[in-house]
């Protein structure tokens, strides 16, 4: 919990006082609140105060002086052990901090030092910044605690450490035998790292001596940071594409907080995974979110496969539909239309269409779709690196027709409706994979997959969406066999929604992400549509 450093600001008015006279006594008098308690300082702190609070603190820190350094955060708890670790664990010594210029309360700096261990050493530089804020309850100014004021790669929990690695290095490669680096597809940064802690010592490589974050979660591999000596590196073909791989990477970066996945519907094969993300999280995997229409595709087959309706069908696209006292609406301009079909309320993504079912579908019927058809949320999918399976929980109330709609209690990540794309691409669920089974023998999931019929009739709804439907827009130009379904995902306290799209071209079928932003259209539709034209 963030706090002040325990004291108290007391001035010098007290050596003033004994020098004489009814002059010191008014200065202690100014100095006091009414009620004799000592004044202090509230409101930002100044230049002055900006200044001495960052020196006092990268001073201590040059020195290894961990507790000192901490006390002058407003978190010293949480400040001391990554402080420490910087000394004693990660063995970092001759330490020269230089701040740069500060702008308002933010001061920029960079680090040089020196890595030492087992008689290897090597230089360390890099660069992060600190903001100086008012402590709560001691009104000193303090440095706003953060990790990545230590290091940039920090989060809250982890540490540094400098020894043998805990794996031998990979050389990663694509199916082609292209090399994948972290300095080419930045991405890849935390995909790398995890499947070098799972599959480097099966890949033939000998571990060498290197500076790491060591992070809080036990299950995410080690960050490494620099090396102090070269390990053997062994090779390990991944199933990513080089080519879509640039393309992911390049899609993501124009919108924020973004993430992509492509796979190859007819096997599985995970083409490329890419992320924008200022937390560096590999949302693209391990993402929980509503994903809005995109739910859809699912909701369609459940209607579909129950006998319910079918793409020709009935389902009306009143202009609001109510459920168990929640009334839902559609996205703004949407016409009602009291004699659409399915297919043309998947198209036109009538969010009403599917929650005037919501009184004929059982609880459980979207969850058993998901499960068996789809092979989502049973938490068995073994991707070669940890990932989120989907959850499709059976939910009563009003969630029962929210989930229908990609709300509710409905969570994804971009794999997962990637995974969706390409299940309704082919009618047949193939479990999503990075590297191949062969490499330690895992167990992949199963599910039943579609019936022909079904997958036929998905397969025209999406491909109506792509073509004259809410996805036509950035579909267009796409050669081949297309299809799309555009999402929407509404989140408390954001002002747009998550933008969400799903889609397939030929064999490669791709999900995308932005969170905050937009419509399907907005964001995560233009990124799908730049990998399907690479991969297609």
């Amino acid at each position: 919990m963030r706090k002040g450093v325990k004291g108290a600001i007391v001035g010098g008015v007290c050596a003033v006082v004994l020098g004489g006279g009814g002059y010191a006594a008014y200065n202690v008098l100014t100095a006091l609140h009414g009620d004799g308690t000592p004044a202090v300082r509230t409101g930002p702190p100044t230049k002055d105060e900006i200044e001495d609070a960052s020196q006092k603190f990268f001073t201590a820190w040059e020195k290894g002086q961990s507790v000192n350094a901490a006390s002058f955060t407003n978190d010293s708890a949480d400040a001391e052990p990554v402080l420490t670790s910087f000394s004693a664990t990660a063995h970092i010594k001759d330490v020269r901090i230089t701040p740069g210029k500060a702008t308002g309360a933010t001061v920029p700096f960079g680090v040089r030092a020196t890595v030492s261990y087992g008689g290897k050493s090597k230089p360390l530089a890099y660069k992060s910044s600190l903001r100086i804020v008012r402590g709560e309850t001691t009104h000193r100014a303090l440095v706003d605690w953060q990790p990545s004021v230590v290091h940039p790669e920090l989060r809250r929990g982890d540490t540094l450490a400098t020894g043998e690695a805990a794996s031998p290095p990979i050389e990663a490669v694509d199916r082609n035998g292209k090399v994948l680096t972290k300095e080419k597809y930045p991405s890849l940064g935390p995909v790398l790292d995890e499947l070098r802690s799972r599959y480097g010592d099966k890949a033939g490589g000998t571990p060498g001596v290197e500076l790491v974050v060591r992070h809080a979660s036990q299950e995410s591999a080690d960050t490494t940071l620099l090396t102090l000596a070269e390990g053997r590196a062994g090779k390990l073909r991944t199933t990513l594409d080089a080519r879509v791989q640039a393309a992911a990477e390049t899609a993501v970066t124009k919108y924020a907080e973004s993430s992509v996945v492509a796979v190859k519907p007819s096997t599985g094969d995970v083409l490329a995974v890419a992320n924008n993300r200022v937390d560096g999280f590999n949302a693209a995997f391990l993402g929980e979110l509503a994903p809005g229409s995109t739910m859809k595709i699912i909701s369609a087959a459940t209607l579909i496969d129950t006998g319910l309706t079918s793409a020709a069908g009935p389902a009306p696209c009143p202009p609001t539909a109510t459920w168990q006292s929640q009334t839902f609406s559609n996205l703004k301009g949407l016409e009602p239309d009291e004699k659409a079909t399915l297919s043309d309320s998947f198209a036109r993504s009538c969010n009403t269409a599917f929650v005037k079912y919501a009184d004929s579908v059982q609880v459980d019927s979207l969850t058993k779709e998901a499960e068996d058809r789809f092979g989502l949320g049973k938490n068995n999918w073994k991707v070669g690196i940890p990932s989120f399976d989907g959850r499709v929980p059976a939910s009563g109330g009003p969630d029962t027709a929210a989930n229908l709609i990609g709300q509710g209690q409905v969570q994804m990540s971009p794999l997962n409706m990637a995974s969706v794309a390409a299940t309704a691409a082919t009618g047949t669920f193939r479990q999503p994979v990075l590297v191949s089974q062969k490499l330690d023998g895992r167990e992949l999931a199963t599910a039943k997959g579609l019936s022909a019929g079904t997958a036929g009739q998905l397969r025209a709804m999406m491909n109506r969406t792509a073509t004259s439907g809410t996805a036509a827009g950035v579909m267009r130009g796409l050669r081949g066999s297309i299809g799309a379904k555009t999402g929407s995902a509404e989140v408390d306290g954001q002002s747009r929604s998550n933008s969400w799209f799903a889609g397939y071209r030929d064999d490669v079928a791709a999900a995308a992400m932005t969170q905050d932003g937009g419509h399907g259209i907005d964001a995560a539709g233009p990124i799908v549509a730049s990998v399907l034209r690479i991969g297609g």
